[in-house]
């Protein structure tokens, strides 16, 4: 797919989830990169500002197959990845899917079900298949999970292990609309009722071109050694128990491919890493005892990390 009729596109499936999630256009923005990237995406906020609708508004202006599962403490990793059963007519036992084989994939407060239940996802994130009694099922591609969770200490949560959250791309909040975007959904312009107006503009097959184009984005070996430089600060800082894992590393690079593209760019520049690299990184970060005593928070870590790497000024946009 052209650069230029790729963008296009990009920008007719922007316009079309606007309709549904008012006044949050650059939280549209970060997820609609995670896509491009290949990634998952990670919500974590209060309940009611629109994370499951911006779900649900994606799965329809991209045409994907999505399903969704409400994550309680009941829900088993057998509803989540399918199970085999014996068919007494056909003599042996077959594979029934579970609600992960599809596109889009929406596991609402996932925080909210057991270890053992969210565990279940991690082999699906990382490699695009289940097993089950040791047969392993591809799921469809185009496949991403996008899931919720509410803050932690929220009442009956379970915290994700961090080899899980490693599996996100990016984790983003939406926060509350503002004051014109709220007065928009209370005059009844809400999420519910503007749903039904969202085209599908674009098939699965266009979305993977899509993301063939973004993978071509050129990044300089600067902005690989700027990258580096953030990554490796994490690892360094005094504040930071656990720093930023090789996989954070990609997650980044492909971040900062599909922020540029959305700019209407074929080449990377430092601004694109600025851009992304606090939602790629601060799910993966975890803050030692220092941090927790003197009430430094992680978003003020990353702040200072950035402001302390010195930036690539001089090369081309591409060679």
């Amino acid at each position: 797919m052209e650069l230029q009729q790729a963008v296009e596109l990009s920008k007719r499936v922007q316009n079309e989830i606007k309709k549904s999630v008012k006044g949050k256009d650059d939280c549209i923005r970060k997820a609609f990169c995670a896509i491009l990237a290949g990634g998952h995406i990670l919500i974590e906020d209060v309940p009611g500002v629109g994370k499951t609708t911006l779900a649900l508004a994606f799965s329809r202006a991209l045409s994907l197959e999505n399903h969704r599962v409400q994550f309680t403490p009941d829900v088993l990793p057998a509803d989540i990845l399918g199970f085999s059963m014996y068919d007494k007519e056909q003599g042996g036992f077959y594979y029934h899917p579970g609600a992960v084989m599809c596109n889009l994939f929406l596991a609402d407060e996932i925080n909210r079900t057991s270890p053992k239940t969210q565990s279940a996802l991690l082999e699906v994130m990382e490699e695009g298949k289940v097993t089950v009694d040791g047969i392993s099922h591809p799921v469809p591609k185009p496949f991403l999970v996008m899931a919720t969770q509410n803050p932690k200490g929220s009442a009956g949560t379970q915290m994700l292990p961090e080899s899980q959250l490693d599996r996100f791309m990016i984790c983003m909040s939406m926060g509350y609309p503002d004051l014109k975007s709220e007065i928009e959904i209370a005059k009844g312009k809400s999420i519910g009722q503007s749903y039904e107006s969202i085209e599908g503009v674009m098939t699965g097959a266009q979305l993977q071109a899509m993301k063939e184009t973004v993978e071509n984005i050129f990044i300089h070996d600067r902005i690989y050694e700027y990258m580096m430089a953030l990554i490796h600060a994490t690892r360094k800082n005094p504040y930071i128990e656990l720093g930023v894992s090789p996989r954070g590393m990609v997650a980044l690079t492909k971040m900062v491919r599909a922020n540029a593209f959305l700019n209407e760019r074929d080449y990377v520049i430092p601004a694109d890493v600025e851009d992304v690299f606090y939602d790629v990184t601060k799910h993966r970060i975890v803050l030692n005892t220092k941090a927790r005593v003197t009430g430094v928070s992680g978003e003020a870590v990353l702040e200072k990390i950035m402001e302390d790497t010195t930036k690539p000024t001089s090369f081309k946009g591409k060679e």
